[in-house]
């Protein structure tokens, strides 16, 4: 995704915003101090970080007598982002209020690119993505290798979850199997449910994916992720707002996400915008290399600048002709590419 350009008025309100974040931070920053002086914080302990408000976090304090429970949080002035998911150190203050000092380190971080093209980290130390598709609407290799190459390149596992097998006909069965066969012929795990016919509670399918794991839930709209995510928490769901599936959109508290224990064991880290995430911020050989089949072949084309769509000397045309790439992620791969292009240029013009 190209940036976009901004006109002088914007970038004028810009600063001016961002003058008045710093100066709210030097006087927050300062009454803590004063705090700490004061002897009025207490000890540094362990926490997770579960949802995100603006200026103000919510802890989950790991340790101690107050295990378990929730506290408002605001951060030391010289800490970079945080995110749901993130374990820190903080102290707690007064009021049932607490201070973010550090950061623990992370084990990965999910982003994804904001209005202007920037990465928006979204959350923290997540144990697998679960690639959610369904019978209805047509899955396609296309929008499926979208998700997976952004996995990919942050690390995080991805778990392919085929959704309303109630929906498979003789007239789609083959089409679907053929299309999981790819995935699981390339390592991916595929795993078969329907949330339709489990009714209120989740499928056994489902849980088995989720327990003792912190899960992701991504997807393209009208898949059925927000009925698989309200038969594992449905009383939050119900207090945070149903989201639509044909918009992608809804009611939600945070800004960024929330994270739910589940009663199976596990959590789940969820938001709207985390399960329409993207990988437009992405570059070429990032995209080369979230192809698992194609990243040994990076470096082996004749020419250094090839660009893979049909130039002399593809290392990956070859693999192609010789059956290690499949046509359908090959067309998928030539589709991503071209995209990502014409994102670009559109950009450069737009400049």
């Amino acid at each position: 995704m190209a940036k976009r350009r901004l006109n002088k008025q914007q970038q004028f309100r810009i600063r001016k915003v961002q003058e008045e974040r710093a100066s709210r931070l030097a006087r927050k920053e300062q009454k803590v101090q004063a705090q700490a002086d004061a002897g009025e914080l207490g000890p540094e302990q362990e926490g997770l970080i579960i949802a995100h408000y603006g200026q103000q976090l919510d802890v989950e304090a790991l340790e101690g007598e107050r295990a378990g429970t929730i506290v408002r949080c605001f951060v030391r002035a010289n800490m970079d982002s945080l995110v749901t998911g993130d374990k820190v150190v903080w102290r707690s203050g007064k009021n049932e209020t607490g201070v973010i000092v550090a950061r623990c380190e992370r084990h990965n971080l999910l982003q994804r690119p904001d209005n202007f093209g920037a990465l928006k980290p979204v959350a923290a130390n997540i144990d697998h993505i679960i690639l959610v598709i369904a019978a209805e609407p047509e899955p396609h290799d296309n929008l499926i290798d979208r998700y997976l190459v952004a996995s990919e390149i942050t690390d995080i596992p991805a778990v392919i979850l085929l959704n309303k097998t109630d929906l498979i006909s003789d007239q789609n069965r083959d089409s679907i199997d053929a299309l999981l066969g790819r995935y699981e012929a390339l390592g991916y795990e595929a795993v078969r449910t329907s949330a339709a016919e489990s009714g209120d509670r989740p499928s056994p399918e489902v849980e088995a994916l989720v327990k003792g794991q912190t899960s992701v839930f991504v997807g393209q709209s009208g898949v059925g992720k927000s009925s698989i995510i309200q038969t594992l928490i449905p009383d939050e769901t119900l207090r945070v707002g149903a989201v639509s599936e044909s918009t992608g959109k809804g009611v939600h508290t945070t800004t960024t996400a929330k994270l739910f224990h589940l009663p199976m064991g596990g959590d789940l880290i969820d938001s709207p915008g985390i399960r329409e995430f993207g990988l437009w911020h992405m570059t070429p050989r990032e995209i080369e290399y979230g192809f698992r089949e194609i990243r040994n072949l990076i470096g082996h084309c004749k020419f250094r600048n090839c660009r893979h769509l049909g130039d002399p000397g593809c290392a990956i045309d070859a693999a192609a002709q010789e059956g290690t790439i499949s046509p359908e992620r090959l067309k998928s791969f030539h589709r991503i590419l071209q995209d990502m292009a014409e994102q670009q240029s559109r950009g450069l013009k737009a400049d």
